[in-house]
């Protein structure tokens, strides 16, 4: 029997208005759930997101013998006290690229282990040579057999470690790593993200002792032992500005609760080029656009520079602007697919390596595309909502990794959207409760 696949239908062209709230960051929840590995005991985890990849993570957890779950408070409770075996199941390590941050504290808590090589998004080459040369410096051994990672270690000691690239998944995990080294560890070169911020700041309220997260150099004396605590996520800051964008594309006015404007200051700075508007306020900022949209040109970076995120969210806004757009990427040499999605709907773009040409067009027109990864299904959205007709997308398992409660949060915006396996009998929009 075939099995019919949910879309996501949107009727554009309808300025956005009102009030959406951020959720928990994604990427904030799966590093402190790999944390809590570390801890012999219940961490509780607020603001924490209900996400596919964090769903992934709980089943990895069970298999690992750890518990995981929501509580009725909506606080993600692990209960990492015992943990049955270190060998992570290959079939769930591979869907997404965070699970590889298991195999540090796996090392820590049991001297050995067993990750496979991560999946998750199609958008180049994100090895993990970075995290496997940091562990190794810092005392364990490594080898690759049949596309899984096994380690043994008896105890980390510290060590001075540069890393080659400010990667935020390697800075997390060899932070984790060195928390319960002998001695002190120095990690040079480091990621500056909000993430790693609150990632240090979640260990330490376990009894480590970091200092420096936030900046390209680390200090990390190890302890003898975590202890549990409970913390809270930070909100998502892509969330945040896919939001932004969907405000400015459709020429709306979106208060959006709960984002941090010093976690997305490159991004509002962009969006102000683009001829959108933006204002602090006590719940969050505030984004709005009452005029053309302006060509702009955007280089990726790590943070503080333009988050690689966010690029394709605004390739779909600068495809409305009054002349021509440059995007460069340079943290994934191939983040750049999804543009021919971004084409049927009208779009010009051309990409030459890591750049893209965007032409600002008049006009956007409604089509059928697809989700090609995460953020390329948030730029497919935006595009969408400034549409003329109909939009239909498919392939929505990427999305799902991602944002929690998009379709009913942008229709409380007053976006003709919904999410469902089929339209009605009346061919009308078929209204679905996710």
């Amino acid at each position: 029997m075939e099995v019919a696949l949910e879309k996501i239908y949107v009727e554009g062209g309808i300025p956005l208005n009102g009030t959406v709230q951020v959720g928990g960051s994604k990427n904030d929840t799966l590093a402190i759930m790999a944390g809590a590995l570390l801890v012999p005991g219940i961490t509780i985890l607020r603001n924490a997101p209900r996400l596919k990849d964090v769903f992934t993570l709980i089943e990895i957890f069970s298999h690992l013998g750890v518990r995981a779950a929501f509580r009725e408070d909506g606080a993600l409770e692990i209960d990492a006290t015992h943990i049955a075996t270190a060998e992570a199941p290959h079939e769930l390590v591979r869907r997404m690229r965070a699970s590889f941050n298991l195999m540090g504290p796996l090392l820590v808590r049991q001297g050995s282990a067993c990750v496979a090589m991560p999946g998750g998004c199609d958008i180049g080459a994100r090895p993990v040579n970075f995290h496997v040369k940091g562990l190794e410096q810092l005392g364990c051994h490594l080898h690759l057999d049949h596309g899984c990672y096994y380690g043994e270690v008896k105890r980390f000691r510290g060590a001075n470690v540069a890393l080659e690239f400010p990667s935020a998944g390697a800075t997390q995990h060899l932070m984790m790593a060195a928390c319960r080294a002998s001695g002190r560890t120095v990690l040079t070169n480091c990621a500056a993200e909000p993430e790693i911020v609150n990632m240090a700041a979640f260990l330490n309220a376990c009894g480590a002792r970091i200092s420096g997260a936030g900046s390209s150099n680390i200090e990390i004396d190890g302890v003898d032992e975590l202890h549990p605590t409970e913390f809270e996520v930070i909100p998502d800051r892509m969330q945040a500005g896919t939001y932004a964008v969907a405000a400015a594309i459709t020429g709306g006015n979106v208060l959006i609760q709960g984002a941090r404007v010093e976690h997305c200051q490159s991004m509002l700075a962009k969006l102000v080029d683009s001829g959108a508007q933006w204002r602090a306020e006590a719940e969050g900022f505030r984004v709005w656009r009452s005029g053309p949209v302006h060509a702009t040109d955007i280089k990726t970076m790590p943070h503080p520079g333009f988050p690689t995120d966010m690029q394709q969210p605004f390739v779909a806004l600068l495809s409305l602007a009054e002349g021509v757009s440059v995007v460069t990427e340079t943290v994934y040499e191939s983040r750049f697919r999804y543009t021919t999605e971004l084409e049927k709907l009208g779009a010009d773009i051309r990409v030459e390596g890591r750049t893209a040409i965007v032409r600002g067009v008049g006009r956007l027109t409604g089509a059928s595309v697809s989700c090609m990864d995460l953020r390329a299904g948030a730029a497919v959205v935006a595009a969408g909502l400034a549409a003329e007709g109909e939009t239909v997308i498919d392939e929505l398992d990427h999305l799902d990794r991602g944002y929690e409660n998009l379709v009913p949060s942008l229709r409380n915006l007053g976006a003709r959207i919904s999410r469902g396996e089929e339209r009605d009998a009346g061919g009308g929009l078929r209204v679905c409760s996710v």
